[in-house]
Parts: structure tokens; C-alpha cells; sequence
């Protein structure tokens, strides 16, 4: 029996295996495993990398949206404010109207009341001149006592 005969064929067959698996198998294995590692760090820094990125593009999307917040704030108080200075101005405007429309009652009520003393002045000359006429029983011109009745009626 020749079991060391094959078992000494198995081992240089084994060491050619050996060698040639590390000659000519063996570096193209290792350079794709490199190259996936290579790969894999990439991606793993390009997914850091994304990561970071949409942190920032997060906390610039909260800023921006705190700021437009303060703007439609500042709108808000702005267009309180201006309407509450138009409001403001229609009283003012109001309370002007009001002022003219009441010294205008005023000075319509004063031509009425200096028509009613014109037109009782009138009567009152009329009047007196009526009872004079039948105090005295006698005709009175109004035009030749115009001077008396002016002043009479001036007294009245």
C-alpha cells in the first residue's frame, strides 16, 4: 500500500492548489473585497455626509419659518395698527362733520329766530299802530311817522 506515496501526491497537489490559488485567485479576490470595503466607507461617508446635509436643510427650514412667524406678526400689528389709526380718523372725521352740522343748526336756528323777532316786530308796529289809531281816532300814516314806528319797533 502506498498511502504515503499518495498521501505525499495529495500534499504537492494541495501546495500546487495553494499557490496557485495565491498567485492567480487569490489577489483578484482581495482586490474586489478592497474595493467593496472602498465602496461600503464611500457610502457610509456619503450617507453621514446626506445625513448632515439634511440636518442643516432641517434647522434652515425651522429658521425660515420661525422668521416668516414673525414677519406675519409684525403684518398683523402693522395692519392693527393701521386700522386702528383709520379708525381713529373716521371719528375724527365724524366729530369734524358733527361740529359743522351743528353750527350750521346753529346759524339756521339764529336766521329763523331773527325772521320770527323781524316778523313780531312787524305785528307789534301793526299792532301798535292799530291802537294808536284807535287811541287817537285818528288815521296814522306809516310813511309820514316812519321814523316813530322804526323806533318804536327798535324798543320792542
Amino acid at each position: 500500500m502506498n498511502i504515503n506515496l499518495t498521501m505525499i501526491g495529495q500534499a504537492i497537489s494541495f501546495f500546487i492548489f495553494v499557490v496557485f490559488c495565491m498567485k492567480y485567485v487569490w489577489p483578484p479576490v482581495m482586490e474586489a473585497l478592497k474595493e467593496r470595503q472602498k465602496k461600503i466607507a464611500d457610502g457610509l461617508d456619503a450617507a453621514d455626509r446626506a445625513s448632515r446635509d439634511l440636518d442643516l436643510a432641517q434647522e434652515k427650514a425651522k429658521q425660515e419659518l420661525r422668521e416668516a412667524k414673525l414677519q406675519a406678526a409684525e403684518l398683523i400689528e402693522q395692519a392693527n395698527k393701521r386700522s386702528a389709526q383709520i379708525v381713529e380718523e373716521a371719528k375724527e372725521q365724524a366729530r369734524e362733520e358733527g361740529e359743522r352740522l351743528v353750527a350750521a343748526a346753529k346759524a339756521e336756528i339764529e336766521q329763523e329766530s331773527n325772521r320770527a323777532k323781524e316778523a313780531l316786530r312787524a305785528e307789534v308796529a301793526a299792532i301798535a299802530v292799530a291802537g294808536a289809531e284807535k287811541i287817537l281816532q285818528t288815521s296814522i300814516d306809516s310813511n309820514v311817522h316812519g321814523d316813530l314806528l322804526n323806533k318804536l319797533a327798535a324798543e320792542l
